[in-house]
């Protein structure tokens, strides 16, 4: 594992970024056909938590196979990890929706197996260069006050932490520097929510439907980009 990732805005023409997804891969692809999403063309990067608790695990997995799409880890994949490769304890997992696996015949069990090196690889903070915006998309948080590439940070509080989410719903915002925009999941949310510099877009997909994109890059011309939140349900 890497814990960081470079993505050069010049190789894409849009790039958006989309909320935890847990399984709702029929819903991300009626996302994707909205915004007239172009695989040739275009890039997607998840924030984590690919898995559990919705009903389409495997298909969002199969995502990481897929050239136009990219992802940071989260802590639902950190569980799958720790279940089928590492101490092989998979309570944890279960209590939080990876039951799923086990109800799975043994070609798909080995069929998801074959993907577990590429969720090893994934990387938990990916940052992405677009016009002059440096934009920077982890699982949980950037925990330091201050970003910079391949900065030592703690992997566990990237996709575990809520303390810096917790203290923003309580009125009290912190800017990160180093960056122009972070944008975060892990945590649910009604709709979007900005807090400084700070966009959380977990907004409850596998619970009400709601899956947020938001676009970091639109290019019209050579070196045209912004930035549009799109919330939409079923």
């Amino acid at each position: 594992m890497s814990l960081y990732q470079r993505i050069h805005g010049e190789l894409w023409r849009n790039i958006w970024v989309v909320g935890d997804l847990h399984g709702c891969y029929g819903l991300l692809m009626q996302h994707l056909d909205r915004v007239a999403f172009q695989p040739m063309q275009d890039l997607l990067i998840s924030v984590g938590d690919l898995i559990d608790r919705g009903s389409e695990d495997v298909e969002c997995l199969m995502l990481l196979n897929q050239p136009w799409f990219r992802a940071v880890r989260g802590n639902h994949e950190e569980m799958m990890l720790d279940a089928l490769e590492g101490n092989g304890h998979a309570n944890l997992w279960v209590a939080n929706g990876g039951g799923w696996y086990f109800d799975l015949n043994v070609n798909q069990q080995h069929r998801v197996k074959t993907l577990l090196h590429r969720i090893a690889e994934l990387p938990l903070i990916i940052e992405v260069v677009t016009g002059d915006k440096k934009m920077v998309i982890c699982h949980a948080d950037y925990p330091d006050d201050h970003y910079a590439f391949n900065k030592s940070v703690d992997p566990f509080q990237v996709v575990w932490n809520r303390q810096r989410i917790n203290r923003a719903q309580r009125g009290s915002m912190s800017l990160i520097g180093g960056a122009d925009q972070f944008f975060f999941g892990h945590t649910p949310v009604r709709k979007p929510f900005k807090s400084a510099n700070q966009l959380y877009i977990d907004t409850g997909a596998v619970f009400c439907g709601n899956l947020t994109l938001v676009q970091l890059q639109h290019r019209v011309k050579a070196g045209a980009s912004s930035v549009t939140p799109v919330t939409g349900d079923r």
